[in-house]
């Protein structure tokens, strides 16, 4: 989607300089700048993909490596 906005010089400048340190579009770089914050403003939506990878990897455990890790645990203090 096209949209239009409207940045001070001084953010516009130093956006076209890290556009092109990173060698990509502006467009790309506003992209993942907006990305960004969006996660760190929606910390539960970056929690719900945590918890589902979580539940991804629980469903292929390997048994001898769950029993591996538990004696590993066992055996440290904490």
């Amino acid at each position: 989607m096209k949209t239009a906005i409207s940045l001070p010089d001084a953010v516009f400048d130093q956006a076209e300089l890290l556009a092109r340190q990173f060698k990509v579009s502006r467009s790309e770089l506003y992209s993942r700048a907006l990305q960004e914050f969006l996660a760190r403003h929606a910390p539960e939506q970056v929690t719900d993909a945590l918890d589902a990878v979580c539940d991804a990897v629980a469903e292929e455990r390997d048994p001898f490596v769950a029993r591996a890790a538990r004696r590993v645990v066992e055996r440290n203090e904490w």
